[in-house]
């Protein structure tokens, strides 16, 4: 059905295979800094409008791979499609962040809540199917969701918010209605990440966008045991390939010993974690992906290409034993692209990391 893969090197990272250079995609590759992305969008007259069209949303995540030699496509869309789907009424408004017309702060709107039926999320995986094909195997299709806390985050407080005032007085003042919600929303997002793979998702990632903001224990109990709860119910293989799983906690750099047990094949790391310590500290268990400040593509071309030798340089040795696996690093960013970034130094920032880590690898870095 699906072409084969010319560019498997994210791929092989991923499952710490030993590759010719290390790969790079990035958080938010297909969107607002893009004048080709405002263009669809403004076509498609919304942000919703976009994400469950299959064309557009097929059009605007390849915009990026037309521009740039990445090594991964993301599906575009939202991470709060699910809630959504849950019947809790999301909007977007230009120029604001996301916004449910009916959040869940009490007893009988938990009590409502239950894992969605996916034929709901239908224009997600048509979508998957449609980039799949579109890609032509050129690079590997990234499949997302966001993590059962960050969903409850949005869902509680309705849309995004400065101190989580309302998620967390439910989470101390009522445990109970918290696990109830973060249950279901792990056992949805697992469904979900499972129909991504079944539509042709080539690799899955959990986006806990704010795992970050709890507080040390609440963060094991609340993010992390749900977050493997996901892992756990998501499948291996199809179609008898490898899907590996990735998991990115923003301001998760605290937990990574605890992080690093979890069953996932690549954690990312914000750009606050030493690569080189975390490496040491993961222990060789996972491949890395991460984690140069997004606003150092505000800098001119020398510093950008600076900065993006220090990260690689902070990584350290690239795995290259072709007969074993061994510790291996997938270039991005620590957090999404900023909406105001020059396109163009981005084309710096990829070819930056393809260059000096092939130079890494014959020896001759400098």
């Amino acid at each position: 059905m699906f072409a084969p893969l010319q560019n498997d090197t994210f791929l092989r990272a991923c499952l710490r295979q030993a590759t010719d250079y290390t790969p790079v995609w990035l958080m938010r590759q297909a969107g607002r800094y893009l004048p080709e992305y405002r263009a669809s969008r403004a076509k498609a007259g919304s942000f919703m409008g976009l994400a469950t069209s299959p064309d557009y949303a097929t059009e605007v995540t390849l915009q990026p791979l037309e521009r740039y030699p990445l090594d991964a496509a993301i599906l575009f869309s939202d991470i709060l499609t699910v809630p959504d789907a849950m019947g809790l009424g999301l909007s977007f408004a230009l120029g604001e962040g996301p916004r449910f017309a009916t959040p869940v702060r009490d007893e009988a709107a938990v009590a409502k809540l239950e894992v969605p039926d996916m034929e709901k999320l239908r224009y997600v995986f048509n979508a998957v199917t449609s980039i799949r094909k579109a890609l032509n195997g050129r690079v590997p299709l990234i499949g997302f969701s966001g993590s059962p806390w960050t969903l409850a985050c949005y869902m509680v407080e309705g849309a995004g918010s400065n101190d989580y005032r309302l998620v967390k007085t439910m989470l101390y003042q009522r445990p109970d209605l918290m696990h109830k919600m973060l249950a279901i929303n792990a056992d949805a997002v697992a469904a979900y990440l499972n129909a991504q793979i079944e539509a042709g998702a080539q690799a899955v990632m959990i986006f806990d966008s704010w795992g970050g903001v709890l507080a040390d224990a609440a963060f094991q109990t609340f993010s992390l045991a749900y977050t493997q709860r996901v892992l756990s119910q998501l499948k291996r293989s199809h179609d008898g390939v490898i899907i590996p799983r990735l998991v990115f906690t923003k301001g998760g750099g605290l937990w990574l010993e605890q992080m690093a047990g979890l069953d996932c094949e690549v954690l990312g790391l914000d750009w606050t974690v030493n690569l080189a310590q975390a490496r040491a500290r993961v222990g060789g268990r996972m491949a890395l992906q991460g984690n140069l400040d997004p606003n150092v593509l505000f800098a001119n071309p020398a510093q950008i290409e600076e900065e993006v030798t220090k990260v690689l340089d902070s990584f350290g040795t690239p795995h290259a034993d072709t007969r074993s696996t061994g510790p291996t690093h997938i270039f991005n960013l620590g957090h999404g692209i900023s909406q105001h970034t020059p396109p163009e130094n981005v084309e710096v920032l990829v070819r930056a990391v393809h260059a000096y880590s092939r130079r890494m690898r014959t020896g001759t870095p400098h």
